[in-house]
């Protein structure tokens, strides 16, 4: 008996080892891994639902291509079951028992200005950020009306025992003019002794996702880490993005199918199916992007270039449904394998507004060195906009993952892209 059981594991750990990986994936891509997340118990049990499901056809895809990883369906049914039970009461008990605190940096601001306001502002958007700020410290030259009076401190020791007395782990550098007075001497001592020190940029950076433009000094953008190049990434992504894109044109061919006979059946028989346009890509050299097309044959017949609105007229009944459900982008799968576009990367933009956005954003150039993608972080991270003050905001993010673009990264947004598809974040 002893013998059997023995066999019976070493044949059905390879599967269940498997199966618990994929489960897990789907689990991220429905953000069950953000602490941020916050649903009531049935929102926790639709998300743990959809990525225990996602993640077992997943499973069963694979096992279909690899024999010996194929499980019972009832060992998948009733794992399934337990999955989502033990996902939920885990995040429910995580939530109920840990004190939100108990994790978060403790931080002291140097500076009290407008940059050390960019803090106080990010403070009172969210109670969930991952640091409580102890202090600020007051800086010569700063903008005293930026941060609350009762939020300032004046040291009456030095900055090391302050730190330890109030058991700070970081210090932020946030003054608003550096060539004023700087204590040199007692941030090194702090850091001596370990508490960290870092700059406003790098600080907004970790803690929103994003590049902030408002607090930027353009030598921070040749100075600070990232923005590298591998051609050993490159090529590993490029493997991705065809693997990727025939999965996905296998999995979508049945919708892209019924995408073409909606359309078809809405306009008529010779009504055209996709839609061509200008897009500016790597480098900025222009390619001709392809989607299912969404809005009426002359949307734009005065020949002038138009954002597309939320609730935008001349979208037609079928142009809603296959863009709220980014149907429309799946033709952009041929893009990819072309290689003029990759899986994730930022939105190409047309020409028109890329020329105008140049003169008046700030490194908006910058976003085109590296291949736009189907998806991106900015996708995730920032509804659908249809403005030049979205673009600015959406290019905060593209320059986050520009200056952290990394295999790694590349495959986290391609999995969380499936939690903005089933929810419907950012549909338009």
């Amino acid at each position: 008996n002893n013998i059997s059981g023995a066999n019976n594991f070493i044949q059905l750990w390879p599967g269940a080892l498997t199966h618990a990986i994929c489960v897990f994936l789907g689990l991220i891509a429905m953000g069950l891994h953000n602490s941020r997340q916050r649903s009531r118990i049935l929102g926790l049990l639709a998300r743990a639902g959809m990525g225990v499901v996602g993640g077992t056809v997943c499973f069963l895809v694979i096992a279909q291509v690899v024999a010996h990883l194929r499980l019972d369906r009832t060992v998948l049914l009733a794992s399934g079951v337990m999955m989502i039970g033990a996902c939920v009461a885990l995040r429910l008990l995580f939530e109920w028992l840990v004190d939100e605190n108990l994790f978060k940096r403790r931080v002291l601001v140097y500076g009290a200005g407008r940059m050390a306001g960019s803090i106080a502002t990010l403070r009172r958007r969210s109670d969930r950020r991952g640091f409580t700020a102890v202090a600020y410290l007051p800086a010569d030259g700063d903008d005293s009306a930026s941060v609350d009076a009762a939020q300032k401190i004046a040291l009456d020791t030095d900055m090391l025992k302050f730190c330890e007395a109030h058991h700070v782990d970081e210090i932020v550098v946030a003054m608003d003019d550096r060539r004023r007075r700087f204590p040199m001497d007692q941030l090194l001592e702090c850091r001596l002794d370990g508490i960290e020190i870092i700059d406003v940029v790098s600080f907004l950076e970790r803690e929103t996702g994003k590049v902030r433009l408002d607090v930027l000094n353009p030598s921070w953008m040749i100075f600070s880490d990232g923005f590298r190049r591998g051609n050993l990434n490159a090529a590993l992504e490029r493997v991705c993005d065809v693997l990727a894109s025939l999965a996905l044109l296998i999995l979508a061919l049945p919708f892209m199918v019924l995408a073409v006979l909606a359309i078809k059946l809405e306009d008529g028989w010779r009504a055209t199916i996709f839609y061509r346009q200008d897009r500016v890509g790597q480098y900025g050299k222009t390619f001709r992007l392809l989607k299912f097309r969404s809005m009426r044959e002359d949307a734009e017949r005065d020949g002038k270039a138009q954002w597309a609105q939320k609730n935008d007229a001349r979208v037609t009944r079928v142009g809603s449904v296959i863009r709220k459900t980014r149907i429309d982008e799946l033709p952009q799968i041929l893009n990819v394998l072309r290689g003029e576009m990759s899986f994730v990367g930022p939105r190409p933009e047309r020409p028109e507004f890329v020329s105008r956005l140049n003169e008046r954003v700030p490194f908006y150039r910058e976003r085109h060195t590296i291949k736009p993608g189907i998806t991106g972080w900015a996708q995730l991270c920032y509804p659908y906009g249809s403005s030049e003050q979205d673009s600015l905001e959406k290019l905060q993010y593209d320059l986050f993952y520009v200056k952290n673009h990394s295999l790694l990264f590349y495959l986290a947004v391609l999995v969380q892209t499936v939690e903005v598809i089933v929810m419907r974040r950012g549909a338009r």
